[in-house]
């Protein structure tokens, strides 16, 4: 072939291949740049989302929880700085030390740090991300913060920071009704869905008015976005939303006669309420001894919680609602109120008491051992003669007893914002053959005839029940007064309890004559000063029953008896006597009598009471403005 035809051929083949690899690059570029377009154009929005996601993460922000007030505006539960140290292992590491344990070692020398909490410390380290902080001890004083701080360049991974916490600086006086916080376990935060619970360091109410009113409490979680690298390490903070602050709480208590009422038992064992009688509002509800609810906020400690739990006086029992008390002679009033309703009783005719009484082959006394002679109603409740009401309780019967108990408040709770509320028991003869599968028996019916046998009673209730004797209506217990903006202080009248007058009128007579009338059980504790006045009863419960033996060769002498042998005392009053307007009720364990160890603390409340008189200073309005006041303040 010749050459020259041979170079066209090559030549035509040549430009054939190009032309196909100039169409196959222009397809590919092509394609490429449709793909770009779409990426670029068509999906921008969904990767940018997908960009910001990896970029930014969304952390919880914890709100400030609402704050604890009595009816006056004062703090009995609030949030103050808290001055802590934080490590972060990952810096300490990047600064020349080798392990966690090194930089406590360091840190050590300047705050206290007990084996316990470097063990822990060291265990949660292990188990998280090198860079995430870790907490190496709060709630420190402003000296140790300050030298954290002075020490900081020869600190290597330590961060100083101040964050809230919870503060209740009033007192152990309010530690059953405030309650405290304290870490989030598992159980709970099984049983709640709020994210909040799965912060390490979030606290939740464990006890009181924290508990039960948690929910409104805490307030709602923000968020804080913040960028992150590629290791999830924080850069900057992007937006932050600090949520939704708890609700404030205004409780119906007045601080200052809650700790007069306190007190009053100067380390004895025992409980006591103050109740306005028209309003219900709970002035005063002491349960002694208490106990420091600080120590639960960041963990009690072993030896702290041993000494709280091994205390035979029960710091940790709120006595005036979960503590259960025969009532004793205090409720003789009921089986009077019960004995005038059922018409069987003339209270004017009398019961001859000579100190003994029988029933089928069981010998009763009377807390007198010579008897008071003869008792009509009036003076029965002023002597607190067992025998007269041995007597009328026996020929009225269980039944009508356990009827008036039930309209006087006893045998029921009042659903109170408080943990451990018990109902106590106003026992029949139904209620009996449940418990016990045993008859009901007249014996019986005669030892809830002067307030014993299996008769038990809460001092919230007995102060219910007197407020109800002083004004005859079925006045309701109240401890709340607002919760944020919600006003609870609205008054509706309790309804009047459907009894006679003169019913109320012979009983009130009793109880005025047991402290203003010579020969009554508590004339020792009468309330003086013009215009003051106290009408009430004794009660003594009997905890241990003495063998004839006993009797003749133990010692008789109160001081003599060991003191879990001691009987209870008990005091129920209102006044002034004529206008009531507050009632209070005292139970002293193991105090050797209503009118030894009872009258006395239950008169110098109730002077105080009277002559403090809160009621003109109750309006609502201060209260509030306190209240959002101390909210924003934090």
């Amino acid at each position: 072939m010749p050459r020259d035809v041979r170079d066209t051929a090559r030549q035509a083949s040549f430009t054939r291949r190009a032309a196909l690899l100039s169409l196959g690059t222009t397809g590919l570029f092509g394609t490429l740049f449709l793909r770009l377009h779409g990426l670029q154009v068509g999906q921008a929005e969904e990767f940018s989302v997908l960009a910001e996601e990896n970029r930014v993460n969304v952390h919880l922000v914890v709100p400030l929880r609402g704050t604890i007030l009595d009816r006056f505006g004062i703090e009995l539960a609030n949030n103050r700085q808290n001055f802590r140290v934080l490590l972060i292992p990952e810096d300490a590491r990047r600064q020349g030390l080798t392990s966690v344990e090194d930089a406590l070692d360091l840190i050590g020398r300047i705050v206290d740090l007990p084996d316990f909490r470097r063990r822990r410390i060291i265990r949660q380290a292990a188990s998280s991300p090198s860079f995430v902080p870790i907490t190496i001890k709060e709630n420190l004083d402003w000296d140790e913060f300050a030298r954290v701080n002075v020490n900081l360049p020869d600190l290597p991974g330590v961060v100083p920071d101040v964050g809230q916490t919870r503060q209740y600086g009033t007192g152990e006086h309010v530690s059953h009704l405030v309650g405290y916080v304290g870490a989030v376990t598992q159980v709970e935060q099984d049983a709640d869905d709020d994210p909040l619970l799965r912060l390490p360091s979030f606290r939740i109410g464990k006890q009181g008015v924290e508990r039960i009113l948690d929910r409104r409490l805490r307030g709602a979680a923000g968020t804080s976005r913040v960028e992150v690298n590629a290791g999830g390490r924080v850069i900057r903070e992007l937006a932050r939303d600090d949520g939704t602050p708890g609700e404030n709480v205004v409780l119906t208590i007045d601080e200052d006669i809650q700790r007069h009422t306190a007190e009053q038992f100067a380390g004895e064992s025992g409980a006591a309420v103050v109740m306005d009688v028209n309003s219900g509002d709970i002035l005063a509800m002491v349960s002694e001894p208490g106990f420091d609810p600080n120590l639960f906020t960041f963990g009690i400690s072993h030896a702290d919680w041993a000494a709280l739990r091994d205390n035979p006086l029960n710091p940790m029992l709120n006595k005036a609602i979960t503590g259960q008390y025969p009532p004793g002679s205090t409720f003789k009033m009921i089986v009077a109120m019960a004995a005038l309703e059922s018409g069987l009783i003339n209270p004017r005719q009398t019961v001859h008491c000579n100190g003994h009484w029988r029933i089928g082959n069981v010998e009763k006394r009377c807390w007198r051992r010579q008897g008071h002679g003869a008792m009509n109603m009036r003076n029965a409740i002023k002597n607190s003669c067992d025998i007269y009401f041995y007597e009328i309780a026996t020929q009225i019967g269980i039944e009508r007893i356990a009827a008036m108990a039930d309209r006087f408040g006893l045998g029921q709770d009042f659903d109170m914002p408080l943990t451990g509320e018990r109902s106590g028991i106003v026992p029949n003869a139904r209620w009996k053959r449940g418990q016990h599968d045993e008859a009901w028996y007249p014996g019986d019916t005669a030892n809830v005839g002067i307030g014993q046998g299996y008769l038990l009673t809460t001092q919230l209730q007995q102060a219910v029940m007197t407020a109800r004797l002083a004004t005859g209506r079925e006045v309701r217990p109240k401890l709340v007064r607002a919760i944020g903006s919600e006003d609870r202080t609205n008054v509706v009248r309790a309804p009047a309890i459907d009894l006679p007058q003169e019913y109320f009128d012979l009983v009130r007579d009793g109880m005025d004559a047991v402290i203003n009338e010579a020969g009554g059980t508590a004339t020792r504790s009468a309330v003086r000063g013009e215009g003051l006045s106290m009408a009430g009863k004794t009660g003594t419960v009997q905890v241990y029953s003495f063998s004839a033996a006993e009797r003749e060769d133990g010692p008789r002498e109160f001081d003599e008896l060991p003191w879990r042998l001691r009987d209870h005392g008990l005091f129920v009053g209102y006044g002034p006597v004529d206008a009531p307007k507050y009632a209070v009720s005292v139970a002293v364990d193991h105090g050797g009598g209503g009118s030894r160890a009872a009258a006395p603390r239950a008169r110098a409340i109730m002077q105080y009471v009277l002559e403090k008189d809160p009621s003109s200073q109750s309006a609502l309005g201060p209260v509030a403005a306190a209240a959002s006041s101390a909210g924003e303040q934090g």
